[in-house]
């Protein structure tokens, strides 16, 4: 059992790196860090009901807020996106995305949407082949 878990873990590991590395390479062409094309999607993509706060942006790239902050300074530089003061809370910082970051971002999306339509189904098996094994390895420790 343990060499087909690793043997599927593997495989999902080699599946997730080819799509960032894919990702990496997309960012680069527009003269993107992977993590500003990281940044960009953190705060287009941020929920409702969700401030897109530095702190928030640091939380999903797993990064420590001075390392957002100056991610965010270099995004700034390159008008891509926009520090606000929020209305309702002048301490707080938001971020947005420039028009120039929504065009670039626009178009790395459908680059990202293409690649993970060839990518996919293969993540996608990849994952049910691990939910499979761990759901056989679970059923195993139960009947003992």
């Amino acid at each position: 059992m343990n060499h087909s878990l690793h043997q599927s873990l593997a495989d999902f590991r080699y599946r997730l790196r080819q799509f960032l590395h894919f990702s990496e390479q997309a960012a680069q062409k527009f003269d993107l860090s992977p993590r500003q094309h990281q940044l960009l999607l953190q705060v287009a993509g941020v929920p409702d009901d969700t401030l897109p706060t530095i702190a928030y942006v640091a939380e999903r790239l797993g990064i420590r807020h001075n390392s957002a902050a100056e991610l965010t300074d270099r995004c700034v530089e390159e008008d891509l996106v926009e520090r606000t003061q929020d209305a309702e809370d002048k301490r707080r910082v938001l971020l947005r995305v420039t028009p120039r970051g929504r065009r670039i971002l626009h178009q790395l999306s459908g680059y990202h949407a293409r690649e993970l339509n060839e990518l996919g189904p293969a993540l996608v098996a990849s994952l049910k082949r691990l939910s499979e094994l761990e759901s056989q390895q679970r059923d195993g420790i139960e009947s003992k």
